[in-house]
């Protein structure tokens, strides 16, 4: 995996999207951006000598957009690229539909639900960064 932490944003809204940019950029992240499912679909899928997996240690996505929705992507990622998953949250204004609720019952990952703080950004990234470093290799542990 590289030295820099990446993240894919996936949202329809501009204005979220620019946020969150901005968020990432603050804390020393590299940002790839994505306006639909689809576009992120194929920058997840963008080079099988680099896996998604060692490429973006966050993938972000908006679970309601147009075209390929946030849970088609979902299903995408799960049946291709698995390991992907421990690193997919979802953002969602929408979890009091019924589609919506058994999507994340279901799914298992990381919810971000709209409005969030952008602390709550910053925390998740940070347990994401954290679990992607590579553990000691002098016999020493780093839990206390």
């Amino acid at each position: 995996m590289s030295d820099t932490n990446r993240v894919l944003v996936v949202d329809d809204e501009l204005t979220i999207r620019v946020a969150l940019r901005r968020c990432f950029a603050r804390m020393g992240w590299a940002v790839d951006e994505a306006s639909n499912g689809e576009s992120a679909w194929a920058l997840i899928a963008l080079d099988e000598e680099q896996p998604a997996a060692s490429r973006y240690r966050m993938v972000l996505c908006d679970l309601r957009m147009p075209g390929l929705s946030g849970i088609d992507l979902y299903e995408r990622v799960r049946t291709q690229y698995p390991d992907v998953l421990p690193r997919l949250v979802i953002s969602t204004g929408d979890i009091v539909s019924q589609e919506a609720a058994d999507f994340v019952e279901r799914a298992g990952c990381a919810v971000l639900q709209k409005p969030f703080e952008l602390s709550a950004i910053r925390s998740l990234a940070q347990q994401l960064s954290e679990a992607a470093a590579p553990a000691p290799t002098d016999g020493t542990s780093t839990t206390s």
